[in-house]
């Protein structure tokens, strides 16, 4: 006779559910796999309850990624441009001097305070065309942008030795 499922087992291991819509978004199709292994470990530390109380420093990020603190800051950054995260309390010291972790929210789900998920995720868009330079000038022909060219050396004295 097979055993019941189950049987015996207190609870599942843990996991971090990632869903279908926010794999599929744009936002995340596009994301270097830094910014995406620090997401997963932002939601690895969400219990369901704790939205915008997840508590996570830099320097724990980049020791758990196994990357550089300069590093994971530039994730942080990318995360929070496209719609990720949010910041919810910034790093301080505590009343103590002892140093307090930023606090995020994850946008993909309701904050404890009762905002509800921002997703603005789902509304990013990659920048395909960058604007023009304030020094470029529409062509009288084509209609297309050319850069004007500056002499960086036209304002410098000429034939002077290095001592001035």
């Amino acid at each position: 006779m097979a055993k019941p499922y189950k049987h015996g087992k207190r609870g599942g291991a843990r996991f971090v559910q990632l869903d279908e819509y926010l794999q599929r978004s744009q936002a995340w199709a596009t994301m270097k796999p830094g910014p995406r292994a620090l997401y997963v470990e932002l939601k690895r530390r969400f219990n369901g309850s704790n939205n915008g109380e997840i508590i996570l420093s830099h320097r724990d990020a980049a020791k758990a990624l196994n990357v550089n603190r300069n590093t994971v800051t530039g994730y942080f950054h990318e995360l929070a441009e496209r719609g990720f995260i949010r910041q919810t309390g910034a790093p301080h010291l505590g009343p103590a001097g002892i140093g307090q972790a930023s606090k995020w929210a994850l946008e993909e789900h309701p904050t404890t305070d009762g905002k509800p998920a921002g997703k603005a995720f789902m509304r990013w868009h990659p920048n395909l065309e960058t604007p023009p330079k304030k020094r470029d000038t529409p062509s009288q022909k084509t209609g297309h942008f050319q850069a004007e060219v500056v002499d960086l050396d036209a304002n410098r004295p000429k034939n002077r030795d290095a001592f001035g």
